[in-house]
């Protein structure tokens, strides 16, 4: 079938449709955001989640949120687009690509001071969707770039979910195995269920499926022996922060992963867009790690695993350490064996 995780419906004066990726893959459905406050709760609780995704939707939650401060003065406009900046910045704090989206945003309402508010609303939804528009290209891109790195026979493990419906157009990751699998590489992909919320099992092998890619789906604590099987030949995954020595944070147990495709002698990618790389940051300690909700872990889907008054530990990320990682695969290109003067002539280079 085709889908789109997120898609903009009229003018300015318009509003954001998402897939509510929560009751994937039983139910499919679009919601609508007519509100800031929609938006913001659609990326708290993971309506719309992945990094580019994030950034996408956030930038479209710019516009929605001013929308309100058309007719106010310009001085006024610039009060509001702050006040639902900074509101959407404590959506998620880990995503580089949230804040990368609303700094985006601010510096166009910055450069066009002279503009009246109707006018520089107008803009701020050209730049979203200028940014929704480039991420598909990245994707492509990055699809390119890394289905060279794919074989036909190839067995594939990928953790979490970074396809469609983590980015505004094919996927990081999974855009990888889709551009192999376009170029005729028969490909057997097996996919992490991904606790605990389980966006591999419902999300990813639902995309492998909508595209015809044969997946299986694996509970976290197999990969260990579906490598040592020789099942798997690659691990390709996604990002949602990658600091300036290529250290990446992704979902809660890719770090694992890479311990095992380590141990294994198996090529660790990682598939992101530029704008996942933050720069500021020297290294994967200073990644901030969401920490997410008790009953994400003690009421998984509606049913108590663990007695109560029992602790519960739910950080979101870790931090995969660049000397584990094979390759970083970018829209750029591929930076083999990153480290800091890698990452940065990459991101330099046109």
């Amino acid at each position: 079938m085709e889908y789109h995780t997120l898609r903009w419906q009229g003018d300015a004066s318009g509003t954001l449709w998402m897939i509510d990726q929560t009751l994937l893959p039983e139910e499919f459905k679009e919601i609508e955001c007519w509100t800031v406050e929609g938006v913001w709760e659609a990326i708290r609780v993971l309506r719309v989640r992945g990094a580019p995704a994030i950034g996408c939707a956030a930038a479209y939650g710019v516009v929605v949120g001013t929308r309100d401060a058309r007719d106010a003065s310009r001085d006024d406009f610039n009060l509001r687009l702050k006040e639902v900046t900074e509101y959407l910045a404590e959506s998620r704090p880990t995503a580089v690509n949230l804040f990368w989206a609303l700094n985006r945003m601010t510096e166009v309402a910055l450069r066009e001071s002279a503009l009246e508010s109707a006018a520089i609303h107008d803009r701020l939804l050209e730049e979203a969707l200028s940014i929704h528009s480039e991420d598909r290209e990245m994707c492509l891109a990055i699809g390119r770039n890394g289905a060279e790195l794919l074989h036909t026979g190839t067995g594939v493990l990928t953790h979490c979910n970074a396809g469609g419906l983590a980015t505004g157009g094919d996927g990081t990751a999974l855009s990888v195995m889709f551009a192999a699998a376009e170029q005729g590489k028969s490909l057997r992909v097996f996919a992490d269920e991904t606790r605990p919320l389980l966006q591999g099992a419902r999300l990813t092998s639902w995309e492998l499926q909508q595209r015809g890619i044969p997946v299986t789906v694996i509970c976290d604590n197999m990969a260990a022996q579906v490598m040592r099987e020789d099942r798997i030949h690659a691990v390709v995954t996604g990002a949602d922060r990658i600091a300036a020595n290529g250290d990446a944070a992704n979902k809660i147990g890719t770090y694992g992963v890479a311990l095992l495709a380590k141990a294994h002698n198996i090529p660790f990618y990682v598939a992101a867009p530029s704008s996942t790389f933050d720069l500021n940051l020297a290294t994967g300690d200073l990644i901030p790690i969401e920490q997410r909700d008790r009953e994400e872990v003690s009421h998984g889907f509606g049913r108590q695993t663990i007695p109560d008054g029992v602790d519960v530990y739910n950080p979101a990320f870790d931090v995969t350490p660049a000397s584990m990682i094979t390759a970083l695969i970018t829209e750029k290109g591929v930076i083999p064996n990153p480290c800091t003067s890698s990452v940065a002539e990459h991101l330099a280079s046109a």
